[in-house]
């Protein structure tokens, strides 16, 4: 039964590998998605380079998400981010590094950011941010179920191939709302590999981020965060995801998200102390695929260092 499963799984990461392959005269052309993250509210930085420095203190999130649970090998994402302001200057600095593997493929992407941060009201900032960095592409085709071994497409692996990234994001904002857009992979990268005579196209297509959201205070101690991310990339359908978080005494946060046509979703976070914020989710599938998963699962920790005058009494919400 277990290796029944196994050759099924492998059946369905092939479809998902060459979902969206092109052919032409030889060469085939893939276009790869960046991650989905149900609680991308927690880990902005890595969708958006604008995000760096804007909590006003050293801030650290690891974040991993399972996809696909119960299928062998199916999606898996790690990130770490690390930002935090400059003294008496109105930018930031981060490092941003996501390491995503689904199937045969697995890409590893590291960046330095940047912002720098304009006044626009009181209370109200407009930031510009950059991210520059490298991705680095591996990609197994021995896990493949292949008929023809003798395929020269499939003859060479990727290895560590790198090439250069940069993007660029936008983030308005305050205590109580922001929007912000975004890329952080701007240029559409080629990989080629395999013979003179077929070679294997990889292309990692341009994202475009939108993000907004808004904290509404309903009662002394609840605390209601209405929120919405678009993705938009050439070859897919657009992407939206509308989210619902409560903040309960500060302490407690409760919410819901719906994926359009992709998955709803639970969410739950906690705030252990000043410095320290843990929260997990689970996406439940809605597509035709779910009859082959178990839904999907995040959990982050979030770390920051307060100075001892600036002790957090209220917690950021974003």
């Amino acid at each position: 039964m277990t290796h029944k499963r196994r050759h099924i799984n492998c059946f369905y990461l092939s479809l998902v590998f060459f979902m969206g392959l092109l052919f032409n005269h030889g060469n085939i052309a893939f276009a790869q998605q960046d991650p989905n993250f149900t609680q991308y509210m927690y880990n902005t930085m890595s969708i958006n380079p604008a995000y760096a420095g804007s909590r006003d203190v050293l801030s650290a999130t690891i974040l991993h998400r399972s996809q696909w649970l119960g299928f062998d090998d199916g999606p898996q994402t790690q990130t770490l981010t690390a930002h935090s302001p400059l003294k008496k200057e109105n930018m930031g600095l981060g490092l941003s590094v996501v390491h995503d593997k689904i199937g045969i493929a697995s890409d590893t992407y590291i960046n330095g950011v940047y912002s720098y941060s304009i006044d626009v009201s009181r209370f109200s900032k407009i930031t510009f941010g950059l991210n520059a960095g490298i991705n680095m592409l591996n990609v197994d085709f021995n896990k493949l179920n292949i008929e023809d071994n003798t395929d020269p497409i499939f003859q060479n692996n990727i290895d560590n191939k790198l090439s250069p990234q940069f993007g660029l994001g936008i983030l308005l904002n305050n205590d109580q709302y922001y929007v912000g857009i975004s890329s952080p992979a701007l240029l559409a990268t080629d990989h080629f590999e395999g013979s003179s005579d077929s070679k294997a196209e990889i292309r990692d297509r341009v994202h475009y981020y939108l993000t907004s959201g808004v904290v509404l205070d309903l009662s002394n101690t609840v605390r209601f965060k209405p929120s919405i991310l678009i993705r938009h990339v050439s070859g897919s359908p657009l992407m939206a995801e509308l989210s619902t978080n409560f903040l309960f005494n500060n302490k407690f946060t409760v919410g819901a998200a719906y994926r359009y046509d992709s998955a709803f979703s639970g969410l739950f976070a906690f705030q252990a102390s000043d410095s320290i914020l843990l929260g997990l989710s689970y996406d439940s599938d809605i597509t035709e695929f779910s009859a082959h998963n178990n839904g999907s699962l995040e959990v982050f920790l979030r770390f920051e260092l307060f100075k001892r005058y600036k002790k957090m009494y209220t917690p950021r919400f974003f």
